[in-house]
C-alpha cells in the first residue's frame, strides 16, 4: 500500500481546547486511517511551519484523499499537507520512464 505524509497545524482555539483538555489524537487519526482500510505508522509534534506530521498507509490515492478531506473539513486545523511517498523501486522505474519521454524545454527547437 502507498504510504502518505502529512504536515498539519492546529488553529489556536484547538490548541486552546487541547490546553484544556489534553488528548492523544494520535488514537483519533488511527481510526481515521483504519476506517478506510489504512495504517497509521507515526504521528508526532513539532516545533516549525508545521505542529505535527503523520505517516500513514492507504490502500489507495482516494482513500488517503477522504481522509484529509474528513480532516480538513471539520475546522480544527488551519494547515494540512499530504505527500504521496515513492519507494526507491518507484523512483528508478519513474525515472527510466522519464527517460524515454523526450521532453522538449521551452523556447528550445527540438
Amino acid at each position: 500500500m502507498p504510504l502518505y505524509l502529512s504536515r498539519f497545524s492546529y488553529t489556536p482555539q484547538t490548541w486552546a481546547r487541547l490546553t484544556g483538555h489534553p488528548e492523544d489524537r494520535a488514537q483519533a487519526a488511527r481510526t481515521y486511517i483504519e476506517s478506510v482500510g489504512g495504517k497509521l505508522h507515526g504521528f508526532w509534534y513539532a516545533f516549525g511551519t508545521h505542529d505535527g506530521y503523520n505517516l500513514w498507509e492507504a490502500p489507495d490515492n482516494v482513500s488517503m484523499a477522504a481522509v484529509a478531506l474528513a480532516i480538513s473539513g471539520g475546522g480544527a486545523l488551519s494547515s494540512f499537507e499530504t505527500t504521496v511517498l515513492l519507494t526507491v523501486d518507484e523512483t528508478l522505474d519513474a525515472l527510466r520512464r522519464a527517460g524515454q519521454i523526450g521532453y522538449r524545454a521551452p523556447g528550445t527547437e527540438g
